[in-house]
């Protein structure tokens, strides 16, 4: 798994890259089928604007493509909620495939009642 970190409008320094590859790495450790995650940093440079930090991200698995965008007022503020959002869709992604396996309520009511059937079968042969 890789983690590619790019800027646009802004340097990314080392600093900046360690604490992304932290923070997001750490939500990478809980999803084992995440094959890359690029993150891009932007900082918008109008004075009038809120929110100039964005960090987004495009998390690549087995099953799909994860996207997340957050916004503040520091780089490091907006690095820390997109951990967590990802981290969240990560989860519901997760839980969303594991429990893909299990029956569908329409095939377990008719096995139930094809047992129902079964069961009066034999208390009638019984008697």
């Amino acid at each position: 798994m890789y983690i590619h970190v790019n800027g646009r409008n802004i340097e990314i320094t080392e600093a900046i890259k360690a604490y992304v590859k932290e923070k997001i790495g750490k939500v990478a450790a809980h999803y084992d089928q995440i094959q890359g995650i690029d993150v891009v940093l932007t900082v918008i440079k109008n004075p009038s604007a809120s929110g100039k930090h964005i960090a987004e991200v495009s998390c690549k698995t087995n099953s799909g493509v994860i996207h997340c965008e957050e916004a503040g007022d520091a780089m490091y503020a907006s690095i820390d909620l997109l951990a967590d959002k990802l981290a969240r869709q990560i989860k519901k992604m997760k839980d969303k495939n594991l429990s893909s396996d299990k029956a569908s309520i329409r095939t377990d009511a008719v096995a139930s009642a094809d047992s129902d059937d079964e069961t009066e079968e034999i208390a009638a042969v019984e008697e």
